[in-house]
């Protein structure tokens, strides 16, 4: 039996997880869900209908799980408890400052539904969550760096577009190459949030837009940007569809920790990803099918990925697993 899936939202991850449904045997994509008229939308995916947000909001819709593909900054916080209020869900919410308060909201719609809400799903909060939980489980005693790029980040390049004059933005992560040499030696240093990475935006803005209170509105945003050495680039619409349409992104989990007697040990997990959002796509399609299995056996509330034991999130069967990935 296929899981039917629905995606809220047909941006740059909505078209990636329609792509990983696709590859999935055990999945079908059933209706994209839009708050445009439904008419304007074509997707990727030929005989699934484009349909719209009112009618989710009947309870109605033949699907189950939705995967709710909007930004952290505003769509996320309200769509997610509202629809997990009727349907099991999965997001990707990845203001990591919010998140608590974000699955508390979601955690109490979803279990007043007898539903499930998996938050915070892609590769960070994400796959790189479950790496640090994993290497202070195994040595205690460390530290758990992270680094992300040199990428493209959909949720900053989003919270950017969504300021007053800006037609189109792309935001870069950069790591500090002295701060990751530092350290992969195992030296355990003390590294600010201004030492550890860069960022850099790349702005188109509206004719006549005030484009020194744009760069500021960037450099100050909290939780995006504050805390960060940010330069910002204004760019013609030209150069951006020539330079930046690409969305690659990658990063690592570097954990330093030592053992009883004091030896040093490096743990290291790094992703290199040609496309941010389809290897996103992905996660949520293998969080979808988490999602639907442990709603089927009772499980209710909000969850992430320290809840998931990795058996759901896999559509090879035990027998599988335990014969070519134990």
């Amino acid at each position: 039996m296929s899981i039917k899936i629905g995606i809220l939202g047909y941006g740059n991850l909505g078209r990636g997880v329609e792509a990983a449904i696709k590859m999935n045997a055990d999945m079908e994509l059933v209706a994209v869900y839009t708050r445009r008229a439904p008419e304007s939308l074509r997707i990727n995916t030929p005989g699934v209908p484009v349909r719209s947000v009112t009618e989710l909001e009947k309870g109605t819709e033949p699907i189950d799980v939705l995967v709710i593909c909007g930004g952290s900054a505003t769509d996320l916080p309200e769509m997610t408890p509202k629809f997990a209020a009727l349907y099991n869900v999965i997001d990707s919410f990845d203001t990591h400052a919010r998140i608590p308060e974000h699955f508390a909201n979601v955690d109490a719609a979803a279990k007043s539904a007898g539903k499930i809400g998996v938050i915070s799903s892609g590769w960070d909060p994400g796959m790189f969550s479950l790496n640090r939980v994993y290497a202070n489980a195994i040595l205690p005693c460390g530290q758990a760096y992270t680094f992300w790029g040199k990428g493209v980040s959909q949720g900053h390049s989003d919270a950017v577009r969504r300021i007053e004059g800006v037609v189109d933005a792309r935001q870069y992560t950069i790591p500090v190459e002295a701060a990751l040499d530092a350290v992969r030696s195992g030296s355990n240093p003390e590294l600010t949030t201004r030492q550890k990475h860069t960022r850099e935006c790349f702005v188109v803005a509206e004719e006549g837009a005030d484009k020194a209170a744009i760069e500021n509105a960037i450099k100050t945003m909290p939780n995006y940007f504050d805390e960060y050495d940010t330069t910002v680039h204004f760019i013609t619409m030209e150069e951006m569809k020539r330079d930046h349409s690409g969305l690659p992104h990658g990063g690592s989990v570097i954990y330093s920790g030592t053992t009883s007697e004091g030896t040093k040990h490096v743990i290291e997990y790094s992703l290199k990803l040609d496309s941010n959002p389809e290897f996103t796509g992905s996660v949520l399609a293998a969080c979808a099918r988490a999602a639907y299995r442990m709603n089927s056996e009772g499980m209710t509330g909000a969850k992430t990925v320290f809840d998931i034991a990795p058996a759901y999130l896999s559509a090879q069967s035990g027998d599988e697993l335990r014969a070519h990935f134990l």
